[in-house]
C-alpha cells in the first residue's frame, strides 16, 4: 500500500522514500522541488508542501498511511485533510525535546505535531529521536579555515543518531506490526562527548584537529553572530550543560526494531569527511 512521504526532500524524508522502496513499498512524495530531490524512477511525485495546505487534497487522494514530517504550524490543517481523505495510519517525526517548555526548545512545536496527530484519532506512531550526528557539519567551517574545532562543555555527553537509522527506523514501523500507539525515543549506539566527537572527526580525517573549549558567552556570541537566534542559542547551550552534569545514555531502542547496530559516530565521521575538508 502507498505511503505517502511528506517533506521528501527533506534531511530524514528524502531517505524515507529509499528505505521504503527497498523494502518494495510504492511511495508518493511530496516536495516543493522534485529537480532538487532527484527522487528515484517510479516514485509518485507530487508537487506541494506542509507549508501550503491548498496542495495536499491531490497528495492525500487514495492515501491511508503518511509519513509526518514536523509542521507544527499546518499540522492541525493536515490532520483535517488527512481525515477527510480517509488516511488511516501517521507515522510523525517528532524529537526528544517534547516536555521541554523552555525559551528556545523545539519541544512545543513537537509536541504540537503529536498531539494534533493524537486528537485527529489516526493510528500512530511518533519517532523521537535526540541529537543528529549532521548537527557536526557546525563544526566544519572551524576545521576549514581555522583547523580546529570549537565549542563549550568539552564533556557534554550525547548519543548522536544517524538520520539513515532514523529513516530506516520509519521504513521498519510501516512494513512490520505491533507500532500502533508506541512512541519510540531513538538514540545513536554509543555515549560521546563533544571533546570525544572532535577527536573522532580529527582521526577520520587523518590529521591533528585541536579542540578549544569555549566558556558559554564565548560560544553563545559566535553562533549569534552565524545568525542564530539568541534563545536558540541560550536553549542550545542549556542542553550541553545538561549532559555535561547527567550524560546521556543509548536507549537501544534503534537495535531492538531494527535487529542491527546503529551507525556509529566514527563511521558517520568517515562518510563525511569531504564536508570538512
Amino acid at each position: 500500500m502507498t505511503v505517502l512521504v511528506t517533506g521528501a526532500t527533506g534531511n530524514v524524508g528524502r531517505l524515507v522514500v529509499d528505505e521504503l522502496l527497498a523494502r518494495g513499498v510504492p511511495v508518493r512524495a511530496l516536495t516543493k522541488d522534485p529537480a532538487r530531490a532527484k527522487l528515484p524512477d517510479g516514485v509518485d511525485v507530487v508537487v506541494g508542501s506542509l507549508a501550503r495546505p491548498a496542495t495536499l487534497p491531490a497528495a492525500l487522494a487514495g492515501i491511508e498511511q503518511v509519513y509526518l514530517a514536523p509542521m507544527a504550524r499546518t499540522v492541525a490543517r493536515f490532520c483535517e485533510l488527512a481525515a477527510d481523505a480517509g488516511v488511516r495510519r501517521v507515522v510523525a517525526l517528532s524529537g526528544s525535546s517534547v516536555g521541554d517548555e523552555t525559551a528556545g526548545s523545539s519541544g512545543p512545536e513537537f509536541a504540537a505535531v503529536e498531539a494534533a496527530v493524537q486528537q485527529a484519532g489516526f493510528e500512530r506512531t511518533f519517532l523521537r529521536p535526540g541529537v543528529f550526528m549532521m548537527n557536526s557539519l557546525g563544526w566544519a567551517h572551524s576545521v576549514r579555515t581555522h583547523g580546529e574545532i570549537r565549542s563549550a562543555h568539552a564533556k557534554a555527553t550525547q548519543t548522536p543518531i544517524d538520520l539513515a537509522d532514523i529513516a530506516a527506523v520509519a521504513a521498519h514501523v510501516f512494513t512490520t506490526d505491533g507500532h500502533s500507539g508506541r512512541t519510540y525515543v531513538l538514540s545513536g549506539p554509543e555515549a560521546l562527548t563533544l571533546e570525544e566527537m572532535a577527536a573522532t572527526i580529527a582521526r577520520a580525517l587523518g590529521k591533528d584537529v585541536p579542540f578549544v573549549e569555549l566558556t558559554r558567552g564565548q560560544q553563545h556570541a559566535e553562533w549569534v553572530d552565524l545568525g542564530m537566534p539568541a534563545e536558540i542559542a541560550g536553549w542550545l547551550l542549556d542542553g550541553f550543560a545538561a549532559a555535561e552534569a547527567d550524560p546521556q545514555e543509548p536507549t537501544g531502542v534503534t537495535e531492538e526494531l531494527l535487529g542491527r547496530r546503529g551507525v556509529t559516530y566514527a563511521e558517520w565521521a568517515a562518510a563525511h569527511t569531504r564536508a570538512f575538508s
